[in-house]
């Protein structure tokens, strides 16, 4: 059973490796192994998705701010 802990800002999991999310086991959000248990962040602040405006990878963003 995964352990959660709410933080300002967002929550901390702590979770088994059988318990991890797809996202948790691609590199879309931070996930930090120790031993056999993986602590993954939860940012609380909405990240916008690929493809999407505003986009960290965004052509039109990227020439914004050049």
């Amino acid at each position: 059973m995964a352990v959660r802990i709410k933080l300002p800002g967002g929550t901390l999991k702590m979770k088994v490796y059988r318990e991890l999310r797809g996202r948790e086991r691609s590199p879309r959000i931070p996930v930090v192994k120790i031993g056999s248990v993986y602590f993954t962040w939860w940012s609380n602040r909405p990240r916008p998705l690929i493809g999407q405006p505003g986009a960290p990878d965004d052509p039109d963003q990227l020439q914004a701010t050049r």
